[in-house]
């Protein structure tokens, strides 16, 4: 049982008896002070009519639904313009009549002419191409010079290389001369063209004078090869060369000379058995006849070494300082024909150009320019045949053979132009 102070401490935190105020007769007041007040919200009350028509929405239809506001969005009578006529002309329907390519306008460079195409157009019978205007003829045009025809050797006769050193030391121990002055004899056979051939003593043959400017010369069969020059020389450039200031009204010289070879006769001592064929049995006519600056090696071919050129008879071969094959030139000599080597200097603006030709039977049948474009690695120099120096006939010889050598232009079969 609880003691007496438990009970006083219990009722100190006891409530009161009776009900509690909540329920009590003063409770009415208390809560009539918080209860809603009597009647309908005021949402449903008088007044809140006019409260609630300042957030009302306007009475009707909303204004998607009025009439005058749908005319302002809806589109305008009748049909889209795409199906409007006066639309589809602007924009759509192409304009009346056919396009503007079927129109024949002249003038519009985008259309081509009226009438079938060229292709298909058929010229006049009687109209040809004219190629030959505009295509010329190449037969006027001059040989193209000889490029790379030389040959390491003659497919006729060759000397030994030991002859060919010989040579070429006999050219280093005496070099070309300067032009030399001619005392009036000299000139007087200059003038009147009465040249003088000269040979060395190992020339195996025979020289004879015929008349002025005429000589005749022989070989015997095991004659070796030679050369034979004249005297004076037949270009002199004291005398002769177109540069000189007083030949002003000159600007050309040419030098030329022919010679024959006649059909053999059977009371030639040295032509032997072969009736004078000459090189040995192949009918070959071992003659060579070009020119030659001074001194020359009197045992060799003309064109072998420096200042020298010729064309050889046995094989038709040009040679200019080549002391190997040649080349290329024209075809072998024949007996009972007549050849000529010619040169002609020109000024030019103080500058000579050379141009060599060759003759058979009174006419030109080759040349060449003395400058032309040749092999840097197999053409050697042409110094001594340029014009500044002195140049004689050299005619070579080798084996059996029998010529004649003219100088006078009255005998000539060719005149060339200057005489």
């Amino acid at each position: 049982m609880p003691s007496p102070a438990q009970y006083n401490n219990q009722n100190d935190y006891a409530p009161p008896s009776g009900p509690p105020p909540n329920f009590g007769h003063n409770q009415q007041p208390s809560g009539n002070d918080y209860a809603p007040p009597s009647g309908p919200p005021p949402s449903w009350g008088h007044s809140q009519s006019s409260a609630n028509d300042d957030f009302a929405p306007p009475p009707g239809p909303p204004p998607s639904h009025h009439q005058q506001r749908h005319d302002d969005f809806a589109p305008p009578p009748g049909p889209p313009p795409s199906h409007h006529q006066h639309h589809q002309d602007d924009y759509a329907a192409p304009p009346p009549g056919p396009p503007p390519s079927h129109q024949q306008r002249h003038e519009d460079y985008t259309q081509p002419p009226p009438g079938p195409p060229p292709s298909q157009s058929k010229p006049p019978a009687n109209k040809q191409h004219d190629w030959e205007s505009f295509v010329p003829d190449t037969a006027l045009f001059p040989p193209p010079p000889a490029f790379f025809t030389g040959y390491d050797r003659s497919h006729t006769t060759n000397a030994t290389e030991e002859e060919a050193n010989a040579g070429e030391a006999w050219c280093a121990a005496n070099p070309l001369t300067a032009p030399m002055d001619l005392d009036p004899v000299a000139l007087d056979a200059l003038r009147t063209h009465n040249f003088r051939l000269m040979s060395s003593p190992q020339f195996r043959g025979k020289l004879d004078w015929v008349s002025a400017g005429v000589w005749k010369g022989k070989t015997e069969k095991a004659a070796g090869d030679a050369c034979i020059i004249s005297y004076p020389p037949l270009y002199c450039v004291k005398y002769d060369s177109p540069l000189i200031p007083s030949h002003t009204s000159r600007t050309t010289k040419t030098i030329y000379y022919e010679v024959s070879i006649p059909r053999p006769a059977s009371n030639n001592p040295f032509l032997g058995a072969m009736g004078g064929s000459g090189g040995g049995g192949n009918d070959e006519i071992t003659l060579a006849l070009g020119f030659t600056a001074l001194p020359y090696p009197a045992f060799r071919m003309p064109g072998w070494h420096r200042g020298s050129l010729a064309v050889h008879g046995d094989d038709g071969h040009k040679y200019v300082n080549d002391r190997w094959g040649g080349k290329d030139f024209t075809r072998p000599f024949r007996r009972g024909e007549t050849y000529g080597i010619g040169m002609t200097f020109t000024n030019t603006g103080g500058k000579l150009d050379v141009n060599v030709f060759f003759t058979r039977e009174g006419r030109i049948t080759e040349q060449w320019d003395l400058h032309e474009e040749g092999d840097a690695e197999q053409d050697l120099p042409v110094t001594g045949l340029e014009g500044f120096h002195d140049l004689s006939c050299a005619i070579g010889t080798f084996s059996a053979v029998e010529f004649e050598a003219v100088f006078e232009p009255g005998r000539w079969k060719f005149r060339p132009q200057g005489f």
